[in-house]
């Protein structure tokens, strides 16, 4: 089934079911030396010379335009753990599943992973459907999942760390540059699921409290390729700027109507949350050049950790290949779970989940920490330029990472947001 034609309810009602199949299943599984087992006989198979660890991506459909090269990035990560001894002297094995751009089958191929590949941890999803329509099976089966991708925030669950920006550290700051920028009045685009839809709710909240005024506001469902009526809307609105949440290969669409309207960076210019480098190349630089993009991470970003990785992901991958924020955080996912392990000192889940607080590692964004509370991390902010060349230089951070706020606790204008 494709990702291509879902409509909302389809997905709601597609999340629903995959919460009752999850809750009803049950399977037995080997137990090995640091297994964690759950209720229902589930468990890790660590008692052999490797440990399987499982990729979870959407290797076909409209979102592998962007999922592909997050999965690339974490068989590099193993790779280069594997070449350096492994985690606690064993290797790892990746343990590759294709969530198709459709969330059942999110579903279904992460039970697969936990009940019949016995794999110790999870790295992968990208929408927040995706990771919502797992989110009760790793519940279920009490084994963790590392998920890669900046998210809408309003979320915390014992068995997700959330290595992507959560709303504070990538949304909020958006919006305040866009703010100083005098780019007040704001045209609300994205994709019909629970991503765009939460973060625009929260933009609405900001712009209520902050001066700002939401001219207009539409999505259109992922894949689509139909964007004529809604740039027409967006060109008339008498908007400053566009807030983007689109995903996938939408953006094509979007962006070549979007000049086709004769519409540019300079009279009306989109900041987007979901485009980065890998986007930037398929899309076309003709149409994203001097475009704004919210992120942790370019592959511009300076520093000794970013050039080591780049260098690295273009000798397995090609020199033509680029890096880019999503990709980085599920390079940096694997060696964080590497430490809680190590620190750990097992592959048993609770006892990795306990060692997690603190855990930081110099990833090519930067140092990053991991929150033990809330299982985000410590995350600076970026905003970013499209250049002429498809890379995107910073044009202004945030002075250092962010402590991460899921439910916007620390705003008073979020309040009753959750």
């Amino acid at each position: 089934m494709s990702g291509l034609r879902i409509s909302r309810r389809g997905l709601l009602a597609g999340i629903s079911a995959v919460g009752a199949s999850a809750a009803l299943s049950a399977c037995g599984a080997k137990t090995g030396e640091g297994s964690s087992a759950d209720a229902a006989g589930a468990s890790a198979d660590t008692s052999g010379s490797t440990v399987g660890v499982g990729l979870l991506n959407s290797l076909s459909g409209t979102m592998a335009i962007s999922e592909v090269t997050v999965h690339n990035a974490l068989l590099l990560a193993i790779k280069e753990i594997n070449a350096s001894g492994g985690v606690l002297g064993k290797k790892l094995r990746a343990v590759s599943q294709d969530g198709a751009s459709d969330w059942p089958t999110f579903a279904e191929k992460a039970e697969a992973l936990i009940k019949d590949d016995k794999v110790a941890a999870t790295f992968g999803c990208w929408t927040s459907a995706s990771r919502k329509a797992v989110k009760p099976v790793f519940e279920r089966y009490k084994s963790p999942l590392f998920y890669p991708v900046q998210y809408e925030g309003l979320e915390e669950s014992p068995y997700i760390f959330y290595i992507g920006a959560t709303t504070n550290q990538q949304i909020v700051p958006a919006l305040d540059y866009l703010k100083k920028q005098g780019l007040t009045k704001l045209y609300l685009v994205g994709s019909d699921y629970v991503f765009p839809r939460t973060a625009n709710k929260i933009i609405k909240a900001y712009a209520k409290a902050k001066g700002m005024t939401v001219v207009g506001e539409d999505y259109a469902p992922l894949g689509s390729t139909e964007f004529g009526t809604i740039v027409n809307k967006v060109k008339d609105s008498g908007a400053d700027a566009v807030f983007n949440t689109l995903n996938g290969d939408s953006n094509v669409a979007f962006f070549k109507e979007y000049k086709s309207s004769g519409l540019t960076a300079k009279s009306m210019p989109v900041l987007s949350v979901s485009i980065a480098e890998e986007e930037v190349k398929s899309i076309g630089t003709q149409y994203l050049q001097d475009q704004l993009t919210a992120w942790n991470y370019y592959e511009t970003t300076p520093g000794a950790a970013n050039t080591t990785f780049v260098a690295a992901y273009q000798a397995e991958y090609g020199k033509d290949k680029p890096t880019s924020d999503p990709m980085e955080a599920a390079y940096t996912s694997v060696y964080l779970w590497k430490a809680m392990v190590e620190k750990a000192g097992s592959f048993d889940v609770a006892k990795v989940k306990a060692a997690s607080d603190g855990i930081t590692f110099d990833a090519p964004e930067g140092k990053v920490t991991v929150d033990g509370a809330s299982q985000h991390v410590y995350k600076t902010a970026r905003i970013g330029k499209v250049g002429a060349d498809g890379l995107i230089t910073e044009v202004w951070n945030s002075g250092g990472p962010i402590k991460p706020d899921p439910y916007l606790k620390g705003y008073d204008w979020a309040s009753g947001l959750s």
